[in-house]
């Protein structure tokens, strides 16, 4: 089962990279988000931890249903058009991705030896993540999608947590979320009332304001 979760994870990821509308990268960022929450639950199945069930609980209300839901909406809500505005072709962005992926398995299998496999793979697939989140950031030019990078970063960061260490301390887990959840709140509302004053969230443009 893990090892599907894992696969599904890194699906996911590359469909994120090479996604050209920004409802392609949400529905995506949501796969994600609840192939994570289903490792949380089994790691809480396995560990017997009541805490582990709570952080799965906010994972799939906070990242499964509520940001999808808020990122939809503010779509909808300033009528921003759906292109990503790709700096990176998607043909590109996959190599890209691969590259990342070699590289992370690399770096991976130098830090734990090939003694561990299983936690090669997870750590290899934790840096992927975290490198695709950096990767929206900087080569997609609308608001929204960077917005979604961060957040697949912070997945990331929280995969290597939970299927590595078996979860970080649980209050050290809920200010995460509760960080994301006030990141995501402010966010949304910036690009929205930047939408309202310059017309678009594209990020490029919106530099050529500077000096």
């Amino acid at each position: 089962m893990q090892s599907i979760i894992l696969f599904a994870v890194l699906v996911s990821t590359y469909l994120m990279v090479i996604a050209k509308r920004t409802p392609a990268l949400i529905r995506s960022f949501r796969y994600q988000s609840f192939c994570l929450f289903l490792a949380t639950v089994i790691i809480a199945l396995r560990e017997h931890q009541l805490d582990l069930y709570v952080v799965a609980g906010l994972l799939f209300i906070l990242k499964v249903v509520f940001i999808p839901q808020l990122l939809y909406r503010t779509i909808k809500k300033i009528k921003a058009s759906e292109e990503l505005g790709l700096f990176i072709n998607p043909q590109l962005s996959l190599f890209w991705a691969l590259g990342f992926t070699y590289l992370s398995w690399v770096f991976s299998a130098r830090l734990i030896g090939p003694s561990d496999a299983v936690k090669v793979i997870i750590l290899a697939i934790a840096f992927l993540v975290v490198l695709a989140g950096i990767f929206l950031m900087i080569f997609r030019m609308t608001a929204l999608a960077q917005i979604i990078g961060l957040l697949v970063m912070e997945n990331g960061i929280f995969l290597l947590a939970s299927m590595v260490s078996g979860g970080m301390p649980f209050f050290v887990e809920i200010a995460i979320f509760f960080d994301v959840f006030v990141s995501v709140l402010i966010m949304g509302f910036f690009v929205y009332r930047i939408n309202k004053f310059f017309t678009h969230i594209d990020v490029n443009k919106l530099s050529r304001l500077k000096g």
